[in-house]
């Protein structure tokens, strides 16, 4: 396997302990935590793939089935421990963050994406799946917390690959290193409580 695919791979485990973790918390059942985690995995690179015009990595190759199975058994069996740790999920879901917006923009770029469209698809990627967890465990999406910079870390990741491609320096190793800043950067935003300006200024009327 190449270093893309184990990095795509390792996403989709991170994105689905993730769901399942979030499952778990809901008191959804072994299966919903299947699905859930399945949907959070998965869900980003379809929407990509779709975009692009080509069949989704999912079904392509059986294989990306692999780590939601195994990240729905790990919580069932693990739970408890996990539990004693509240920030776990963020962990995760902060380490498919980081993955997925780089190869979401790297496999972006080989099916023959600009670099500006390979970037947004990369953050996409990243954010999809998250997306679409929150939304089917009737939770506010992370995306939108006005607290958090959850997007923002996916944007520098994929920018950064964009611009690494553009310059002929891309490779496995500067995509793993890609990876690792945006982790760093969601992690330490989660630490200081970071965030971006509101949309609008508040203004008080006297």
């Amino acid at each position: 396997m190449s270093v893309p695919i184990v990095l795509d791979l390792l996403g989709t485990f991170f994105f689905a302990i993730s769901g399942s973790l979030l499952a778990a918390r809901r008191g959804f059942d072994v299966v919903g935590s299947l699905l859930l985690g399945s949907l959070t995995g998965l869900g980003g690179g379809v929407i990509r793939d779709v975009i692009l015009g080509v069949t989704p990595n999912a079904f392509a190759n059986p294989v990306y089935l692999a780590p939601p199975v195994v990240a729905a058994i790990l919580v069932y069996f693990l739970s408890g421990s996990v539990a004693r740790f509240p920030r776990t999920l963020l962990v995760f879901d902060g380490g498919g963050l980081a993955l997925f917006c780089v190869t979401g923009t790297v496999i972006a770029l080989e099916r023959g994406a600009n670099p500006v469209a390979a970037a947004v698809l990369g953050v996409t990627t990243a954010v999809g799946g998250g997306l679409l967890r929150d939304v089917v465990a009737n939770r506010d999406p992370q995306l939108f917390d006005p607290h958090d910079l959850y997007a923002v870390p996916a944007m520098l990741g994929a920018a950064v690959i964009a611009v690494v491609w553009s310059v002929g320096g891309y490779n496995p190793w500067t995509e793993t290193a890609a990876a690792a800043l945006v982790f760093a950067f969601r992690m330490l935003s989660l630490r200081f409580r970071w965030h971006v300006p509101l949309a609008a200024v508040s203004r008080h009327t006297v």
